[in-house]
């Protein structure tokens, strides 16, 4: 079996001693290496994929629009170990970001992939409150994903402490890695997979740390209020210290979250006014009197990239710091996850999923693709059920473009009825892009030039705005292309700068035609932004 396919075997081990499905763990891992290899124009990707994983090569084209999310979202099994402040949540997240390290290590990976993986591994980390930490001489030193690794006892590393130009060395040397074709697992990961007792997936000769909250990638993370972050010190006997997690946030403190939020402006106030609602109704049950019945459930509508599932991801929190969900977690899902191959089958495989999404909240991304067909009406008149069963403990967000989401809405007299607030969400404009990629090149520890900013301009102005532009996801692939580049062009530059490191030029914006700028196939509601 090659690296990635031992990679993957590996989480799906530390999935199992977490209390998580094997398959589904594997599964996780199998699309997170897809969209890592993904590669635009003719590639081997898909054979490689397929060698990797022994499975149809047709597989591998399904598997990378599911991939491509979890550089911006933690994954549904991360994000429940998150929701039930697992002590195996860092120890999971890391073997996810193992897995996108293995992949893009490969040798026939490209520059791309580089950049993919960074996204993937920052991301995954983020969500489970691991902060960015190494010390000398470890097993990982140089390899591992930067957010992560050993941490010395009371080194007080926290959230957001990345060393200057860790990031960059991290990228390097798996590039370095690949040329030679000698890297193997164990050196690769550096550590077994974790073990019974509350280890969090760290080597054992140097416990791996958390700290605070990470900021996350591409938004500020925990969301929510979900993540329990854990401070590792070392004591001798191999095992993580774990410590308390960290309080619940507030409602006040997730809504100044989203007013931080770049754009979407009458989104936020439609936010605003639905708390305020909510709010009221429990003060009016406090006090004895009637209360309106209120849907939980929304619409967004909105072009791709816009920001749907970053809100979703806030609705979540704020939901569970009102005490309407229990845990507040995200479920992301298509109608490839919903739907199966035969009927009958759609029923208990939609049930199956929205069941993961209990006590928090199931994210239907281009709900309208469930109509027309005997499956697609099997999964809504599952949903509409699961939606009445569970009413006090789930929300059900659908999104998509505005008219198709108009005519999917009134196929069906149970969601008609469920679905009564629409949320749009408007194309961001091009200050509100620019604002967008700077933030993300922070939160991945780089700087801008001058010239590669107008260099972005120039290539958004060309770019055609129809309704499958990407937004905020056409400047994460720009970002990520952009990274690759950057590693490639210093691979060979001995004792360059910290500022040569963290340091985006020009000419890391060009060969455009390397990228695949559209969203298609992609998770069309990724805001890639703070």
């Amino acid at each position: 079996m090659s690296q990635v396919g031992d990679a993957v075997e590996l989480l799906a081990r530390v999935g199992r001693e977490a209390g998580l499905d094997e398959r589904a763990a594997r599964a996780e891992g199998q699309v997170i290496a897809a969209a890592v290899l993904e590669q635009p124009g003719p590639s081997s990707a898909h054979t490689l994929w397929a060698s990797a994983f022994d499975r149809p090569a047709s597989d591998f084209f399904g598997a990378v629009p599911r991939g491509r999310r979890y550089a911006s979202i933690p994954t549904p099994l991360l994000a429940t170990l998150v929701a039930e402040r697992s002590p195996r949540a860092a120890g999971y997240a890391q073997a996810l970001a193992d897995v996108a390290t293995a992949a893009c290590a490969l040798p026939e990976a490209g520059q791309l992939s580089l950049g993919k993986a960074t996204s993937v591994a920052r991301t995954q980390l983020a969500a489970a409150g691991v902060a960015p930490a190494h010390g000398p001489g470890t097993p990982t030193e140089g390899l591992t994903p930067p957010g992560v690794g050993p941490t010395s006892p009371g080194s007080g590393t926290g959230a957001g402490a990345l060393d200057p130009g860790q990031l960059h060395t991290w990228s390097s040397e798996l590039l370095r890695r690949a040329q030679e074709q000698s890297a193997r697992l164990g050196e690769l990961l550096g550590r077994p997979s974790a073990a019974p007792g509350g280890d969090t997936g760290q080597p054992s000769a140097a416990p791996g740390g958390g700290g605070g909250p990470a900021a996350g990638v591409p938004e500020p993370e925990p969301e929510g209020g979900q993540v329990a972050s854990q401070d590792g010190t070392e004591d001798g006997s191999g095992t993580d210290a774990e410590t308390e997690p960290e309080p619940e946030r507030s409602v006040e403190e997730l809504l100044d979250e989203l007013d931080e939020l770049i754009g979407l402006e009458r989104v936020k106030a439609e936010i605003h006014r639905q708390v305020a609602l909510l709010k009221m109704d429990a003060r009016r049950q406090e006090a004895g009197l009637k209360v309106a019945t209120l849907t939980r459930h929304l619409v967004f509508v909105g072009n791709p990239g816009t920001g749907k599932t970053t809100v979703a991801r806030l609705v979540g929190g704020i939901y569970r710091a009102l005490g309407l969900l229990s845990k507040g977690q995200l479920v992301e899902v298509d109608r490839s996850e919903l739907v199966a191959g035969y009927l009958g089958q759609t029923a208990a495989k939609t049930a199956e999923v929205v069941g993961s999404a209990h006590g928090g909240v199931i994210f239907i991304d281009e709900a309208y693709s469930l109509g027309g067909d005997q499956y697609g009406k099997e999964a809504i008149d599952t949903l509409v059920k699961e939606m009445e069963d569970h009413r006090d403990d789930l929300v059900v967000i659908v999104a998509g473009y505005p008219d198709p989401m108009a005519d999917f809405v009134a196929t069906n007299p149970g969601l008609e009825s469920r679905f009564r607030t629409i949320i749009d969400f408007a194309d961001y404009t091009d200050g509100e892009l620019h604002a967008i990629l700077r933030h993300l090149a922070a939160q991945m520890d780089y700087d801008l030039s001058e010239d590669a900013l107008t260099r972005f301009g120039e290539i958004l102005a060309a770019t055609p705005r129809g309704p499958s532009f990407g937004n905020g996801r056409f400047a994460r692939n720009m970002l990520e292309a952009a990274i690759g580049r950057h590693a490639w062009r210093l691979r060979d530059t001995d004792g360059a700068t910290v500022e040569q490191l963290r340091t985006l030029e020009q000419e890391d914006f060009e060969d455009r035609d390397a990228v695949d700028l559209s969203v298609e196939g992609a998770s069309p509601d990724d805001q890639d932004q703070p």
